[in-house]
């Protein structure tokens, strides 16, 4: 049994997607991150960077004790070669399936982050900021459609760059990106969302979050964009009783 910490976010959705297509059993701990629970000490311990989701592993293949897992890329490349799924067998393959995990993971998913967070969240908006985020969104839907061209999936058969990449590259809308303009990408996310799999996985996200664009009071802004270092060495980062 896996204990999945989640919460409907494009890093949650990646794990899940995971868990359905190889069938895993796992369990899921709800981590509200509007009301701060990923500032729980319980879950600290296993995610010291406050950040969902993460897994506990309490049958690892080396049949010893549980092993915690945080960051989301580091979940899908443990869980793919704890199975034995989704990561290509051989070299060439393998390389090329873990250069776009890390794409996704140092590009594609913090440079939407910003881009979303300036378009949806920001109290005010910034131009310049805008026009940043913006402009990279559209090059990384470009490097992304270039990727695909000729290609069904990142790194030949479906893997977890793939599931590591779609959460963030279907939420164009929310990005501001005109997905008829990277008809590769659109026909990659077709494919993908038409999969049992995933479809099983985004059925998950309403049963925690009902609604679907979160409208934000004051404290959970705080809560979500006001950290310092300062913050989480005092613990005054939890909601208000």
């Amino acid at each position: 049994m896996i204990d999945l910490y989640y919460w409907p976010t494009p890093n949650g959705h990646k794990i899940t997607m995971f868990l359905e297509e190889a069938g895993l059993a796992y369990d899921i701990k709800p981590v509200n991150i509007g009301k701060g629970e990923q500032f729980k000490p319980d879950f600290l311990a296993i995610a010291p960077n406050n950040r969902m989701p993460a897994i506990v592993d309490h049958k690892p293949a080396d049949g010893g004790a549980p092993i915690s897992v945080f960051e989301s890329g580091a979940i899908l490349l443990y869980l793919g070669e704890k199975t034995g799924q989704f990561i290509p067998k051989d070299s060439r393959g393998r390389v090329a399936a873990l250069e776009w995990l890390f794409w996704q993971m140092g590009g594609l998913g913090p440079m939407l982050g910003q881009n979303n967070h300036f378009r949806a969240y920001a109290p005010e908006k910034i131009p310049y900021a805008m026009d940043r985020y913006g402009k990279e969104a559209d090059r990384l839907f470009g490097v992304l459609d270039k990727r695909l061209s000729g290609r069904e999936f990142l790194a030949g058969a479906y893997s977890i760059a793939d599931m590591a990449s779609y959460p963030w590259a279907v939420t164009h809308e929310r990005q501001g990106v005109d997905i008829a303009a990277f008809p590769n990408v659109k026909a990659w996310l077709d494919r993908i969302g038409a999969r049992p799999a995933t479809q099983r996985a985004y059925a998950l996200g309403p049963k925690y979050r009902p609604e679907q664009a979160p409208v934000m009071d004051e404290e959970q802004r705080r809560i979500l964009f006001g950290q310092t270092s300062a913050s989480i060495a005092s613990g005054a980062h939890t909601a208000k009783a």
